[in-house]
């Protein structure tokens, strides 16, 4: 979308910035197939093996976030990171956000304020590190300041689909980190799945943390909740969350590093 970039903040050779071009949606939605389809095991319809492309209707009001890594030169062949970004107008345009399908997010459409969903998160294997997450997350707080986000949500993956496996993280994150009740989503009646599924005096939340994504952990430490009720993709060979996340703690965790680089480039 027009005008929704807040410039590029750099780390080393690694930048962050909002796409600009459709080359570099394109090299996204690659990256998005590799990682999704041929390391996670995600189950890909014709079309999409045949472009070897993770996309979809939203991406084309979406805006992409990409870590780029200049040494690899510029535009589509320095993507290494992606994570995409739906405002609320934006989602008008294809009728509603990407995780109502799974979720009920009425209560988070009811809050005054500007929301966002996030959804569609990777990096390429090489780069997975804490640099490439830092600067992941900087440029979402850097968004966050530029739009005036006051919510942030979507659905976050836990690897597999069996909810034996499952069962210590799910009912660690529904016994400690369940929403409040005013923005609390909670899983569509047909797509539900309980999450409370240990008694909790059964829940060794060390051992629960250990099996989080980093990614779900990363929304923890800035205060994130959960929806209730966990939901089964098995076209990608998941079991989703919804995570809701108050900015505040985002940008006063990230603002210092975002002004600090704009400061240098104006």
């Amino acid at each position: 979308m027009a005008g929704a970039g807040f410039g590029e903040l750099r780390s080393g050779n690694l930048g962050v910035r909002v796409a600009t071009a459709q080359e570099e949606v394109d090299a996204a939605q690659a990256l998005r197939y590799r990682v999704f389809y041929e390391e996670m095991g995600a189950h890909p319809d014709a079309e999409t093996a045949a472009t070897a492309r993770d996309r979809d209707a939203f991406d084309a009001v979406a805006d992409h976030l990409l870590v780029v890594d200049h040494n690899l030169g510029e535009g589509a062949a320095s993507v290494v990171g992606t994570y995409r970004l739906i405002r609320r107008a934006a989602a008008e345009k294809v009728g509603g956000f990407y995780s109502a399908s799974e979720y009920d997010i009425g209560p988070l459409l009811a809050q005054p304020g500007q929301v966002l969903e996030l959804g569609r998160s990777c990096v390429d294997a090489h780069y997975r590190n804490r640099a490439a997450m830092q600067l992941l997350w900087s440029g979402i707080a850097a968004y966050v300041s530029r739009h005036q986000i006051a919510l942030m949500f979507g659905c976050a993956s836990l690897p597999g689909t069996d909810l034996d496996a499952l069962a210590l993280p799910l009912s660690y994150l529904h016994a400690q980190h369940l929403a409040p009740a005013e923005i609390r989503p909670r899983a569509v009646p047909e797509r539900f799945v309980p999450m409370d599924r240990l008694d909790p005096a059964q829940i060794d939340a060390r051992a629960a943390l250990a099996d989080l994504p980093p990614l779900v952990k990363g929304y923890l430490r800035l205060g994130g909740f959960v929806g209730d009720g966990a939901v089964i993709d098995t076209q990608f060979n998941t079991t989703d969350v919804c995570v809701v996340v108050k900015t505040e703690l985002v940008t006063e965790k990230y603002s210092r590093h975002y002004e600090r680089h704009r400061g240098a480039q104006e």
